[in-house]
């Protein structure tokens, strides 16, 4: 194995783990505040789930941008990360990817802030992650090569399909007080 079959190799396990990552925090973020599902309100292993998920995406997705960089065949570079469309290589691909990436660093950065923000304003940047998992949903379909494997299309789809169910349970049921 080359070099860069290993970092193309880690970068799509990696990407892939920080998606599973955002969607597991996100479907049990949207859980534990959705009054359909207020039994799971007080549920700590849920909770404990949540807030482990929304920091483990960190590491995963620092693993897969190094990758990235590091493999020579994937032609990405710094600025091609953290500025969208910048890339002249699989310019829409990368460039959502940029973009979901700038919109996590900032609902992650906001977190850590949440306690000197207004709720109201608090509450607007906490939601851009549905935003970022939207763009990640996006990056993964169009710079994916792994949506042929029917375990990771089947993960991919049910994980974006359970959050939008979550997300008309919460419309149609109301949001639990905070």
């Amino acid at each position: 194995m080359t070099a860069d079959q290993f970092f193309w190799v880690l970068a799509r396990v990696t990407g892939l783990g920080s998606y599973a990552a955002l969607a597991i925090a996100l479907v049990t973020g949207i859980a534990l505040r959705t009054a359909v599902f207020d039994w799971l309100g007080s549920n700590r292993a849920v909770r404990g789930l949540h807030e482990y998920t929304i920091v483990l995406w960190i590491p995963l997705a620092a693993l897969h941008v190094v990758s990235l960089l590091l493999d020579t065949t994937a032609r990405v570079g710094w600025l091609d990360v953290v500025v969208p469309f910048h890339s002249t290589y699989g310019t829409l691909a990368i460039g959502v990817g940029a973009l979901s990436l700038d919109v996590l660093v900032l609902v992650t950065v906001a977190a850590y802030l949440k306690r000197r923000m207004s709720k109201n304003l608090w509450l607007w940047v906490h939601r851009m992650a549905y935003v970022a998992f939207a763009l990640i949903f996006l990056h993964a379909v169009l710079s994916g090569t792994d949506f042929s494997d029917p375990a990771v299309s089947a993960i991919t789809w049910g994980s974006a399909a359970a959050l939008l169910t979550l997300a008309v349970a919460r419309l149609l049921g109301g949001r639990l007080p905070a």
